[in-house]
């Protein structure tokens, strides 16, 4: 199924900040090489995990990692090195309409009680990404106006460049446990994060890449 920008989507998730420290991102961050050699550290990075309810291929769920912004020339831009999702269809278009490199898992989410989440990441039955949260009560806007989504990406030779505007509502979350395979994802159980939003009810527009042709010739 082909799916080519721009895609519509909403949903619910929850975004993990986090200072990675340089040594963390450099043993476990899996960087690829254009991406290795343009990290030298940087303030704030994430993890994003996220219920798309509507996309052009269907619904589907995403865990993410950004390690921090990477140069680029004269710029520092926001770049996945580390992306699963639950539909083949999601992996197929995001690697084509984007250069994300996508890889599919399963996902199951859990509400053991009232107050908790639970998020299990999998492959083959092999569960390598666990975390339990709770939400706060306080609700705030959120929208990308104030923290832009931009995002490089490498497509063979070519760069591509995405701004990603979204919008939605949010509230503070507590990350309660996590545990974390280093094999499949960076293990972030060793680290504390700056913050965690659970975002409800987004809307999020992934458009057309600003294609910079053979930028890594």
């Amino acid at each position: 199924m082909q799916a080519p920008p721009p895609w519509k989507l909403k949903g619910n998730g929850y975004i993990f900040i986090y200072h990675f420290p340089k040594s963390f991102v450099e043993k476990y961050g899996f960087l690829a090489d254009y991406q290795a050699s343009r990290f030298n550290g940087d303030f704030v990075g994430t993890i994003m995990l996220v219920d798309y309810e509507t996309s052009e291929v269907g619904p589907y769920r995403e865990l993410l990692f950004v390690p921090g912004r990477l140069k680029f020339g004269k710029k520092k831009i926001f770049s996945i090195s580390k992306i699963y999702v639950s539909s083949q269809e999601s992996v197929d278009n995001g690697r084509k309409n984007w250069g994300i490199p996508k890889e599919l898992a399963d996902f199951a989410i859990t509400k053991p009680n009232e107050q908790e989440t639970v998020f299990e990441v999998s492959i083959s039955g092999k569960t390598f990404f666990k975390v339990s949260l709770t939400n706060g009560s306080f609700k705030f806007p959120i929208s990308t106006k104030f923290f832009p989504l931009k995002l490089a990406q490498k497509q063979n030779t070519d760069l591509y460049i995405t701004n990603s505007p979204a919008k939605g509502s949010s509230t503070f979350a507590k990350l309660v446990s996590a545990e974390v395979d280093a094999t499949f994802f960076p293990d972030i159980s060793q680290l504390k994060p700056l913050s965690v939003l659970s975002v409800s009810n987004f809307e999020m527009i992934f458009p057309h890449p600003e294609i910079q042709s053979n930028y890594f010739e």
